[in-house]
C-alpha cells in the first residue's frame, strides 16, 4: 500500500473544500479532484437532475474539465462526499477512469486508512469493445 505524500493530501482537500462550498446537502453529493502529470488540479462536483440518470458523477465532471483545457494525462484521482471523507469511485466512475487515464492511480478508503490503487486494480476484467 502506498503512502499518501503532500500532494495527495493537497488532492484530498482540493476535493472537500469544493463539495463543501458546492453541496446542496439534500442528497448524495460527490466533490473529485484529479492530478494530471503537469500538476493541474482539476476538480469538480456531482450534476443532479430530477431523472437520476441523467444525474453525472463528479469524476466524469472532473475528466471532461481536464479534456476541455487539453491536459488529460491525469495521474491520480479521488472523490469525497459532502462529508469530506474519501469515498471509492462507483463502478461507472472506475470505467470512465479507466477509459481515459488507465494509469491513473485512486486513493481509496481501506481497512486501515486510505489507499492508493492503480484503477485497474479497481477494475478486473474490464469491458473492451470487440472490433474486426
Amino acid at each position: 500500500m502506498a503512502k499518501l505524500n503532500e500532494q495527495d493530501l493537497q488532492l484530498i482537500a482540493s476535493a472537500a473544500s469544493l463539495i463543501t462550498q458546492r453541496a446542496r446537502h439534500d442528497a448524495h453529493e460527490v466533490g473529485a479532484a484529479m492530478r494530471t502529470r503537469s500538476g493541474k488540479i482539476f476538480s469538480a462536483v456531482n450534476v443532479k437532475a430530477n431523472v437520476g440518470r441523467v444525474s453525472v458523477c463528479a469524476e466524469a465532471v472532473a475528466i471532461g474539465m481536464a479534456a476541455a483545457a487539453g491536459d488529460t494525462d491525469i495521474v491520480r484521482v479521488v472523490a469525497v462526499d459532502d462529508k469530506g471523507r474519501v469515498v471509492s469511485p462507483c463502478g461507472m466512475c472506475r470505467e470512465m477512469i479507466s477509459d481515459y487515464a488507465p494509469e491513473a492511480d485512486v486513493i481509496l478508503p481501506g481497512d486501515d486508512g486510505l489507499e492508493i490503487l492503480k484503477v485497474t486494480k479497481l477494475l478486473p476484467h474490464k469491458y473492451r469493445r470487440i472490433t474486426d
